[in-house]
């Protein structure tokens, strides 16, 4: 039945070592490295599959004990360091095929940790509780029996990252056994069966199976304390805050923290504090933090934040105008934007180089009434409760009206000597009309005058002169027919052909280009009188 009850247990654990091996191996694949330096475990509980394998004799009857391929094995590691401690092991090979051994043994363990995996070696000294062999065999019959156990072997392990990295994998342990037991003088038995002998077995323990990691040898880091001041420059008056980082707190722990400071007026029981800075004069001050979650070295802590009060700095101004241009006597907006770094309250002023200023807030209106064209300076000023003043300038241009533009010589009608072929330069009525719009326009405009530019033909015979008849028959009838002023009406020849004459208005001031003309100063003919037709004698 216990046989039974072994070859489950064996059978359980290496089904859990190679679950154990096939987690581990996913894991590896996608589990960050683990740290390269190892925190080897401060105490190992093992407890795994055996066996026992041995063919010595027992003397004087000279039967040899068999090897036990069922078994179990535990065992409890305490280390003092990195690589030395202390182990006890048990292990049990009960009812082999003619024998059966319990031993139970202690002694120094030695390892060296390596990343994922550890190697040891051990050597024990203890009892073995032996058996046969053919214990129940009638041919010859021993009882179990105390003795000597000792081992020597190691082995290695592999630390899996399950639970933490708690769980590990024996994946060999490997003992040479030696085992003394004395089973009294030969003999008979109560059965007939032959007892006594001495058992002096030499013998190889193979065992696998589940590791159990406890505590740790490296002790955790100490606990690290980083505080920063913000902001790390204020006004008198202005809050600071100190805010606390530890790091390496133990989270089963609860951490306390306190706060102390030069500048005093610092309150604060976390990680976070507050400084009240109305009573503090300008210089550097420090606040010093303090947080532990126990008394010993390494379980606390202290960091300091420097931050500096600043003495009141006084207010800025920026001036501007709008628009920075204007006529004489026109208005500009002065707009000003005083700044204080410690919000005080401001008061504004203002003055121009010429000209007036009105308005005490942030808004002013210049008025340019009286100022002569040129560059006004105009001055912003601002000062606050402290008495601290800033000033600022902008510019406006006060700019004369141009001068009007400078009239044009502009082109009327032009008189036509087309239709009249036996006098081709007599002025008909279609050539008086637009003359009357010519005298109509000298009319509006007193001062200005009109040029007229006579024409000629090339075929026609004496152009030059039939040019400037038909100039000064068109200028005639303006002066005698339409009451125009004779200087107010000059007369060219033009070297265009045509059978025409050109008008053109001339305005007061304006220039007018003689470019291919010739100027025909002959008087206007005067007229012909007309002769009344004496009555027919009847």
């Amino acid at each position: 039945m216990f046989e039974c009850e072994v070859r489950r247990i064996g059978r359980l654990l290496l089904a859990a070592c190679a679950v154990s091996l096939g987690v581990t191996g996913l894991q590896a694949q996608t589990a960050p490295a683990a740290p390269s330096e190892p925190n080897p475990s401060r105490a190992d509980i093992f407890l795994g599959y055996s066996y026992f394998g041995t063919h010595s004799p027992i003397k004087p009857a000279n039967i040899q004990y068999s090897s036990i391929d069922l078994g179990a094995i535990g065992s409890g590691a305490y280390y003092f360091n990195k690589y030395v401690g202390g182990e006890v092991v048990f292990a049990a090979h009960p009812d082999g095929k003619n024998d059966g051994l319990y031993t139970i043994s202690a002694g120094p363990i030695f390892r060296y940790p390596a990343q994922n995996f550890t190697v040891f070696a051990h050597g024990l000294v203890g009892g073995a509780k032996l058996g046969g062999p053919n214990s129940h065999s009638p041919l010859y019959w021993n009882d179990y029996k105390w003795g000597t156990a000792l081992t020597a072997g190691g082995g290695m392990d592999y630390d899996t990252p399950l639970f933490n990295h708690k769980l590990g994998i024996r994946l060999f342990q490997a003992d040479y056994q030696y085992i003394h037991d004395n089973f009294g003088p030969g003999g008979n038995g109560t059965n007939g069966a032959p007892v006594g002998g001495r058992a002096n077995i030499s013998a190889a323990q193979l065992s696998s199976g589940l590791l159990w990691h406890i505590g740790s040898i490296v002790p955790p880091p100490p606990v690290t304390y980083s505080c920063v001041a913000s902001p790390a420059t204020v006004f008198p008056g202005d809050p600071v805050t100190v805010t606390g980082t530890a790091a390496n707190l133990n989270p089963k722990k609860t951490a306390t923290y306190s706060w102390t400071s030069d500048a005093g007026n610092v309150s604060g029981t976390s990680s976070t504090a507050n400084v009240d800075t109305k009573s503090l004069n300008p210089g550097s001050y420090t606040v010093k933090g303090h947080v532990e979650e126990g008394k010993k070295v390494g379980q606390f802590a202290d960091c300091s934040a420097p931050f500096t009060v600043k003495a009141f700095e006084p207010p800025t101004i920026s001036c501007s105008a709008s628009p920075s241009s204007v006529r004489p006597g026109e208005s500009a907006t002065i707009t000003a934007n005083g700044v204080s770094p410690q919000n005080r309250p401001l008061t504004y002023s203002y003055s121009s180089t010429s000209g007036s200023v009105s308005g005490n807030g942030t808004s002013a209106t210049l008025s340019t009434a009286g100022a002569a064209p040129g560059t006004l300076t105009v001055t912003c000023n601002v000062v606050d409760d402290k008495g601290q003043t800033a000033s600022a300038t902008t510019s406006v241009s006060v700019v004369a009206p141009p001068p009007p533009p400078a009239p044009k010589t502009s082109s009327l009608c032009t008189v036509n000597f087309e239709r009249d072929k036996k006098r081709p330069t007599r002025v008909d009525n279609e050539g008086k009309a637009c003359l009357d719009d010519v005298a109509l326009n000298l009319q509006r405009s007193s001062d200005a005058k009109v040029a007229l530019a006579g024409s000629a033909d090339a075929k026609e015979k004496h152009g030059d002169t039939v040019a400037s008849e038909r100039a000064l028959n068109a200028k005639e009838y303006l002066v005698k027919d339409k009451g125009i002023d004779a200087s107010r009406v000059a007369t060219y020849t033009s070297t265009t052909e045509g059978k025409t004459v050109t008008t053109t208005l001339i305005p007061a001031g304006a220039t007018f280009s003689t470019s291919g003309l010739t100027e025909v100063t002959a008087p206007v003919k005067p007229a012909k009188p007309v002769r009344k037709h004496a009555a027919k004698k009847k």
